[in-house]
């Protein structure tokens, strides 16, 4: 084993502990009222979607009031389950962006096709999770051009002072659980994927061409459009990374 792969796996070790020490006890994050059904208390560990708090989750966004993803894979959270020693739910928890539910997650994913234009509410609220310390990956289904218009027009009014840059190949992004070199698309070279820096953390990544991983889906494919191949090793070292930071 090489002294990366033992320094990779010595930081996976401590990076769900880290991560629910940093993003799910800050004070200033909204707390939800304890449950009851009936007379009985849901216990505190229970958390979105039923499960444990010690289970690492990620949500998929329902945005636009009523528009959310219907092809992104899951399959990454598997992956990352068997690749490292996190703990993690093995599905895409659908969570309101306008609602304090996001913050029960570290990381949640925005992806469609066609236009859309963000609530006012919305947008408050996803400045706020992602200054919170929140990660967004975000990608155009099926190289959407609406969509893409769209969010690049929704970044500028969310975070009117920052600017969607290239990610560089030497980005920690692609050094966490394994080390990816190229991105590989469907058809031809895929568009780099872009990203906003809050300070030195990344906190938004975008991919212009598909992330959906839709090989590991089922009734879904990106007809027409691009899609990048080996979206489940991105998706996975970016959930590691929204964990490390």
């Amino acid at each position: 084993m090489s002294m990366g792969s033992v320094y990779r796996m010595a930081l996976l070790g401590f990076v769900f502990a880290t991560a629910l020490f940093r993003f799910g006890h800050a004070d200033d994050v909204p707390k939800e009222t304890p449950k009851k059904v009936g007379n009985t208390q849901v216990p505190d560990s229970a958390s979105a979607g039923g499960e444990s708090s010690s289970v690492v989750k990620v949500g998929n966004l329902i945005y636009a009031g009523t528009k959310t993803s219907k092809c992104f894979s899951d399959h990454f959270l598997q992956s990352a389950a068997e690749k490292s020693s996190i703990t993690t739910s093995r599905q895409l928890h659908t969570v309101a962006l306008a609602s304090d539910e996001i913050y029960n997650f570290p990381m949640v994913v925005m992806n469609g096709e066609g236009e859309f234009t963000l609530l006012e509410s919305e947008r408050t609220n996803l400045r706020r999770f992602i200054q919170k310390g929140g990660f967004l990956l975000a990608s155009a289904g099926c190289s959407s051009v609406e969509w893409n218009q769209s969010f690049r027009r929704e970044m500028k009014l969310v975070f009117a002072d920052k600017e969607m840059q290239s990610i560089g190949m030497d980005h920690l992004i692609f050094h966490t659980a394994t080390d990816i070199a190229t991105l590989n698309a469907k058809h031809g070279t895929p568009q780099p994927l872009e990203g906003i820096h809050f300070g030195s953390r990344l906190g938004v990544l975008y991919s212009q061409d598909g992330l959906n991983d839709t090989s590991n889906t089922t009734g879904c494919c990106c007809c027409g459009g691009n899609e990048i191949t080996n979206a489940e090793e991105i998706n996975r070292n970016v959930l590691v990374y929204c964990l490390l930071q």
